[in-house]
C-alpha cells in the first residue's frame, strides 16, 4: 500500500519561538487547555512546547499527573497530520523516561495507538513503532503490546513496511515473543520471517534471527523453527557479519534440542561452519556453537563426526569465559561417551 511521505519538518508558519504559549511562559494546565481548542494553530503551538518541556522527567510526571495523556489520546485521531505527528513524537519522548512509560501503560496508550498502524503519513507510523519498540523493552511494556493484541499485525506489518521501520517491528516482536509466541505462530511469522533471513540488509537479518531465537525458546516454536527454518540459519552460520553469525547460531541452538532439529542439522551440514565458528576466539556465536554441537554429538552420526575434531573443544578450555570452558568440557564428554556393555558391568 503507498504511503504519503510528509517532511517532519514544521510548516514555515509554526515558530514555537513566536508562539505565545511559548514553554517557561505558561504552567502546563493552561498548555493541557489548549490542546483542547478549536483552533488547529493553537493545537499545533501547544504541541510544540510540550515537546520541549517532555524531555524533563518531572514535567513527564507533572504532565500525567494533569491528565495530558487523555488529550493526547484523542488527538492521535486529528484529522491534521502535523498534530498527529507532534502527538506521537512527545509520547515518544515520554516513553524515554520511567515514569512515562508507566503512565503510558497505565492510560492506555499501547492500545489507542493501533489506530495509527495504516495511518498514511510514514513519520507518525514511524514515531508508534518507536514507542513500541521502547515500551516492549521492560516485560510489563512487551505484555502490554500482547495484551492489546498487536503481534499478529505486526508479523504482516514486515512485509509492507520501510526497512526502518522494519528494524523497529522486529526489535518489538524480540522482546514480546520472549514473554509469549503463540499469536505470532498463529499468524505465520516462522514463514515471513524466513525470508527475512536473506534481506539484503544486515541489520534485519540479525533481527529476524534473534525474532526466531525467541520463538525457539517456546515448545512450539521450535517444532515451526524444525521444520521450515534449518537450512536457512546454517547457511547464515558463514555471513559475512558477526551479528548474524550469533543471532543464527542461537536460534539454531534452540531448534536443536529437538531431535528432529538435530537430524535437520546434520543433514543441512550444519558440522563443519559451527566447528570453524568454535574455532574463533573473537566468535561472537562461540558459544551457542558449542552447544549446538553438543547437542548433535548425542545423534550418534554426528557423534562419529565430531571424534576427529575434539582438539577444538580442547582449546577451549582456555577461554577466559567460564562459560565457554564449561559448554567445550560437556561437549568433549558428549562426543566420547560409549554406551555400557554387559561386560563393563560386570
Amino acid at each position: 500500500m503507498a504511503h504519503a511521505r510528509i517532511s517532519a519538518n514544521l510548516p514555515p508558519d509554526i515558530d514555537p519561538t513566536k508562539a505565545p504559549i511559548a514553554f517557561g511562559r505558561r504552567a502546563l494546565p493552561k498548555l493541557n487547555e489548549e490542546l483542547q481548542s478549536p483552533e488547529l494553530l493553537t493545537q499545533q503551538q501547544a504541541l510544540m512546547a510540550l515537546c520541549d518541556l517532555v524531555h524533563d522527567p518531572e514535567k513527564v510526571y507533572q504532565a500525567i499527573e494533569i491528565g495530558f495523556l487523555g488529550n493526547l489520546k484523542t488527538l492521535l485521531l486529528h484529522h491534521d497530520s502535523i498534530v498527529r505527528q507532534k502527538t506521537t513524537q512527545i509520547l515518544y519522548i515520554m516513553a524515554m523516561h520511567s515514569v512515562g512509560r508507566q503512565g503510558l501503560i497505565q492510560n492506555g496508550i499501547i492500545s489507542a495507538l493501533t489506530e495509527l498502524l495504516d495511518d498514511p503519513v510514514d513519520i507518525c507510523r514511524k514515531n508508534m513503532h518507536q514507542i513500541f519498540e521502547m515500551m516492549a523493552r521492560l516485560p510489563e511494556g512487551a505484555v502490554g503490546v500482547l495484551r492489546a493484541g498487536l503481534v499478529p499485525f505486526l508479523v504482516l506489518k514486515l512485509k509492507a513496511e520501510s526497512e526502518e521501520i522494519q528494524k523497529l517491528i522486529l526489535d518489538t516482536l524480540s522482546n514480546c515473543l520472549r514473554v509469549e509466541a503463540s499469536e505470532a505462530l498463529a499468524t505465520d511469522a516462522v514463514t515471513i520471517l524466513k525470508e527475512k533471513l536473506t534481506h539484503s540488509s544486515v541489520a534485519i537479518r540479525s533481527k529476524a534471527a534473534c525474532v526466531l531465537l525467541e520463538i525457539g525458546t517456546h515448545p512450539e516454536g521450535k517444532i515451526a523453527v524444525c521444520e521450515e527454518v534449518i537450512p536457512v540459519l546454517v547457511s547464515l552460520l558463514e555471513d559475512t557479519d558477526p551479528e548474524v553469525q550469533a543471532s543464527a547460531a542461537g536460534a539454531l541452538m534452540f531448534a536443536t534440542i529437538r531431535p528432529q532439529g538435530r537430524f535437520s542439522a546434520l543433514d543441512a551440514e550444519a558440522i563443519p561452519p559451527l566447528l570453524k565458528l568454535v574455532a574463533e576466539e573473537t566468535s561472537k556465536a562461540r558459544l551457542s556453537a558449542i552447544k549446538t554441537l553438543t547437542m548433535l554429538a548425542e545423534v550418534p552420526q554426528g557423534r562419529r563426526t565430531l571424534l576427529d575434531h575434539t582438539d577444538t573443544f580442547q582449546q577451549c578450555l582456555n577461554d577466559p569465559s567460564k562459560a565457554v570452558k564449561r559448554a567445550a568440557e560437556i561437549a568433549i564428554s558428549v562426543i566420547k561417551w560409549k554406551p555400557f556393555s554387559r561386560r563393563d558391568v560386570s
